[in-house]
């Protein structure tokens, strides 16, 4: 028979089958899951070297030269990246240590000097480990935390790797933004430890809705909000990390803050605005009632050195100006009275104020109202789209301001402006995040892709002239930001990689366009290795695709569930799956993972869109419930993915009977390409 005709046998078979069972040939590994370090340092350093060998762990303690608070944060990191990671303790004192001060101590200025890596800059640090211990070496105290925040990333389970690096930050000021809500501790916890470990030094936190004792007697505070106790522990927190808190509260436009509850309406600067988005800056009481109180009660919590009051998109949403009298006395005026009037406030408190440049630098009145602002501004510049550069950070820094460059998510946006106010002079970076006044949790699920970008910036931040991280490796941001998040320990866990040869229903390549999606050759995964293969940190058997049906006209023929029979126990299953096609509906339940166990219950597992699984043509990751897997392309060019739901399993004494894969035949089709047994 040809093969034509047996393409024609094949589908005959899927129309009269709606479900496909076999059972399950299995092959024993030793690395079904192997958790590993990554060997590229992330900020990558200005100057580094990496020789064969490593520092042996055992008898290896910790040595601090000083009495720094720096020091003792960096001993604390590095005590917890061994417990973490290692499972094991980084003793005080050993045989051979970690040494760790700053160039004040002499005989460790004179070592640096010696080996060819000393430096005068500052929160610089000289870092190398070789046979005879480890040695952090900072300008400052400053500099020793950040060497230590590279050592960690030189621990391996076999020991620390041989390096010698000689670093220092290319921007002064580099930011990242985070919220306060009701689920700040939940969040703020992993983040500001994390944001440490890549190298930022300030937060950037979105304080408007916090629970302000003026707001909570005026009936305008918002249940979702923190409470000023939790705004001043997450503030000392980051201080305990490095990172200099800034908070953020949005003034003269984004103020839907202060008119909760249909309160403070008087005070509106759009008497017709449904949705009240500005204030009114000639009525006195905007300032009495609302906006200096809530400034001083911002001061005495975060105790901070700026506060940022926003002032951008002034007039994107109400009429501004909207009253008679405003009109009168027109915009610029309205908003430099205000921007002064607040400014000066802060500055008697001793505190200096951030603004956006979007308004005060609009074309409409760039060549006057930046010259009526104080000088001792500092303007931060966002511009969300890549560019080979960003000529603003000259026109504020040329008005006599501070300049700061603001990047969000758009690809190469942050790497882009990174090196605009590196060769322009700016002060540095705010890696910006906008998930929702409330939306703290989906940093990790649903909106992570900003959480990625996270990693982005501490890498561009740090070093400008470092080659974007996608150009490094596509998965690299990505797999960072998982691990930094929610770090695992360095092991390798043995198990079985099941063949699903029998249950394949489409093949990887489509020479024909009878594979794959049905789109021919140009865009099929041909480019997906087969066989016995390694993705990330799990190995797969990978022979082909057990997908099913789906909306789709070319997926409209399979079968509608496939089940294996496993008959083994497993302390978890990693699936690595995919979808043929996307769906407009974001967490659209799409099929299911069902699990039957020999004692006859079963486990179900959900398969939500854009959570556990997400299309192979889908790259931006809106969730890290499902890792990061194999990244690749078509052959026309196309970049692709697939990625690994890994499942822990409730009841690893109890035998899994079988495991069956159900569709709901929607536009986005289950599709499993590998199924991997994790202990057992």
């Amino acid at each position: 028979m040809g093969k034509g005709g047996k393409k024609v046998l094949l589908t005959a078979a899927l129309l009269l089958t709606p479900a496909l069972a076999a059972p399950a040939a299995l092959t024993p590994v030793l690395d079904a899951l192997a958790a590993q370090p990554s060997k590229v340092l992330i900020p990558a350093p200005q100057k580094a070297e990496f020789s064969a060998g490593v520092l042996p762990l055992t008898n290896l303690g910790l040595k601090l030269v000083g009495s720094a608070p720096e020091l003792s944060w960096a001993a604390r990191d590095l005590k917890a990246e061994w417990q973490t990671r290692l499972e094991q303790k980084l003793a005080d004192s050993g045989k051979l240590n970690i040494t760790i001060g700053t160039r004040a101590d002499t005989e460790l200025a004179a070592k640096a000097k010696a080996a060819g890596l000393y430096t005068e800059q500052p929160e610089g640090y000289a870092l190398w480990v070789d046979a005879g211990g480890a040695y952090i070496v900072g300008a400052d105290a400053r500099g020793a935390y950040y060497g230590a925040q590279t050592l960690r990333q030189l621990l391996t389970p076999a020991g620390l790797r041989f390096a010698r690096i000689q670093d220092f930050p290319g921007l002064k000021q580099r930011v990242a933004m985070i919220y306060l809500d009701s689920y700040s501790k939940g969040v703020n916890d992993r983040l500001i430890p994390m944001l440490a470990e890549l190298k930022y030094n300030a937060v950037l936190i979105m304080s408007n809705y916090v629970q302000w004792d003026v707001a909570r007697a005026g009936g305008w505070a918002s249940a979702g909000g923190a409470t000023k106790a939790e705004a001043a522990r997450v503030a000392d927190l980051a201080r305990s990390y490095g990172l200099e808190p800034i908070p953020l509260i949005e003034t003269l436009g984004h103020v839907a803050w202060m008119f909760q509850g249909g309160k403070n309406l008087d005070l509106v600067q759009d008497p017709q605005s449904q949705n009240p988005y500005a204030y009114d800056t000639l009525n006195p009481e905007t300032y009495t009632r609302v906006l200096f109180p809530v400034l001083k009660e911002a001061v005495e919590t975060f105790k901070p050195k700026q506060i940022h009051l926003g002032h951008d998109e002034v007039r994107n949403r109400d009429r501004f100006p909207a009253r008679e009298n405003g009109k009168a006395v027109g915009f610029e005026k309205l908003f430099v009275d205000d921007t002064i009037k607040l400014h000066d406030y802060l500055k008697s408190m001793n505190v200096g104020t951030i603004i956006w440049h979007d308004a005060a630098f609009a074309d409409s009145v760039v060549s006057s109202l930046p010259a009526q602002l104080p000088k001792d501004l500092t303007v931060a510049s966002w511009n969300y789209n890549p560019a080979p550069d960003y000529p603003i950070l000259s026109t504020i820094k040329d008005a006599g301001f501070t300049a700061l460059g603001t990047s969000w998510g758009d690809p190469l946006n942050t790497e882009t402006y990174a090196a605009a106010a590196l060769k322009r002079g700016a002060n540095g970076m705010i890696q910006t995040r906008w998930t929702g006044y409330f939306g703290n949790p989906s940093i990790w699920d649903g909106q992570a892709d900003q959480g990625v970008n996270y990693v982005r910036g501490g890498n561009s931040f740090w070093n400008p002239a470092a080659k974007p991280l996608a150009e490094v490796d596509p998965t690299l941001a990505e797999t960072t930001y998982r691990d930094l998040y929610a770090p695992t320990p360095y092991a390798q866990h043995a198990g079985q990689l099941v063949d699903l040869s029998k249950l394949v229903t489409r093949t990887l390549a489509d020479n024909d366009e009878n594979g794959w999606i049905h789109k021919g050759p140009d865009i099929d995964l041909s480019g997906l290795p087969t066989g016995n293969v390694k993705i990330g940190a799990y190995r797969f058997a990978i022979s082909g695709a057990v997908m099913l049906k789906g909306a789709r006209g070319a997926a409209s023929d399979l079968p509608t569930q496939a089940t294996i029979e496993l008959n083994q126990k497993a302390a978890r299953l990693a699936f690595l799956h995919t979808t043929g096609w996307t769906t407009p509906v974001n967490r659209e339940l799409i099929g299911r993972y069902e699990i039957a166990y020999a004692d006859g219950s079963k486990i179900v597992q959900p398969l939500e869109y854009g959570r556990h699984i997400r299309a192979w043509t889908e790259l931006t990751p809106s969730s890290m419930v499902q890792a990061p897997g194999w990244r690749g392309q078509t052959k026309d060019g196309l970049a692709v993915n697939l990625g690994v739901l890994d499942w822990v399993n409730p009841k690893p004494d109890q035998v899994i009977k079988t495991v069956t894969l159900i569709s709901e035949s929607k536009q986005a089709n289950p599709t499993l390409v590998g199924l991997t047994v994790v202990g057992k």
